[in-house]
């Protein structure tokens, strides 16, 4: 097992304390058409509802793979508010941290794909954010101070974000969302350990053009980050792979095989298997291959998480993938398993 050495070691393992994250939970509403996409009529296809959010999503993954997950949301009054609950208390994991807005109602994602499951288009409702304050965030100290790992998306509002980053003792992994949410995180990279979003995010936030097919733009985009504080850059490339650095190297890695059935989710997914390999001590690059396969998993379902995620499907999948590369990577060192009797503390 490569097992990290330098300063940039991160762990969550044993008892040293739970996961949380704070980030969106959402409903997801999508469509995904049997024929190629006709703009402005109406396309014959499927449409589903399910939870998603990018915190929601990755806390659920972080579950399915065996860790001890708080989850901190905005949440309405309503029945959406109870249905992402309850599936998250099923899961093992607490929201009990989480802030109630009667006023306001549970946050609604819309999106189209395309007839191969690539999204199109989307639209979010996602305004009661705005009530996750500087001031609650301070309210979490206690939390925050027995937090082993920190994840926090840029759904937050950027002070919120800034207050999490600035409050918490242990390493901070920040994903970026989206280009319109991205620049959110540029007051806190000081203060953030690992940052990961997708090459036009990255792009955007280091205001460099990002050719995913040369690794040199990459590195280019990646170098800023380092030289603001960033100890590790994680860049999704989509079909080409992912590009990952720090100070000690700088890679580029294909996907996993998988029989795609729907992106959504999928890069939501990868960071859940990152940061369980952050968790448990791998080298940064195993890490990453533990998020490969978490993400070509989650490809191969019509829902945003794959109910079959596991920690032992994962290794499993890197193993056959390449043995060589993972050699310690083993379904014998999956974490304990939270039951959902066993939340966190």
């Amino acid at each position: 097992m490569n097992k990290e050495k330098n300063d940039n070691s991160i762990s969550a393992s044993g008892d040293q304390g739970y996961i949380t994250v704070f980030g969106a939970a959402n409903i997801d509403i999508g469509g995904k058409p049997f024929k190629e996409l006709t703009e402005r009529d109406s396309n014959p296809g499927t449409v589903r509802m399910a939870s998603g959010g990018v915190g929601r999503n990755i806390a659920h993954n972080l579950s399915l793979l065996g860790n001890r997950v708080k989850f901190i949301s905005a949440f309405g009054d309503d029945v959406y508010a109870a249905q992402l609950r309850t599936e998250l208390s099923e899961l093992g994991i607490d929201t009990n941290e989480s802030l109630v807005v009667k006023e306001d109602s549970t946050s609604v994602y819309l999106f189209i794909t395309d007839k191969d499951g690539n999204m199109e288009l989307a639209i979010n409702d996602m305004d009661i954010y705005g009530h996750l304050t500087p001031e609650f965030i301070q309210s979490k100290q206690s939390v925050l101070a027995k937090s082993a790992l920190v994840v926090v998306d840029a759904n937050l509002p950027e002070e919120a974000i800034e207050t999490v980053c600035r409050l918490s003792s242990c390493p901070v992994i920040a994903e970026s969302v989206s280009c319109s949410k991205v620049p959110r995180l540029k007051r806190s990279l000081p203060f953030i350990h690992t940052i990961t979003g997708t090459y036009p995010e990255a792009g955007m936030l280091t205001g460099t053009r990002i050719d995913p097919d040369d690794i040199q733009s990459l590195k280019a985009s990646s170098d800023i980050l380092l030289k603001k504080g960033i100890k590790r850059v994680v860049i999704t490339l989509s079909e080409r792979g992912v590009y990952f650095a720090d100070k000690d190297i700088s890679k580029k890695l294909p996907p996993l095989p998988a029989r795609m059935v729907n992106g959504n989710g999928a890069g939501d997914s990868l960071l859940s298997g990152l940061i369980t390999g952050f968790a448990k001590g791998l080298s940064f690059e195993d890490s990453v291959l533990l998020g490969l396969s978490c993400a070509s998993i989650t490809l191969e379902t019509s829902r945003t998480n794959n109910p079959a995620l596991s920690y032992e499907l994962a290794a499993e999948r890197v193993n056959q993938h390449d043995p060589k590369v993972i050699s310690g990577l083993s379904a014998e060192g999956a974490p304990e398993k939270c039951g959902s009797a066993q939340k966190g503390v």
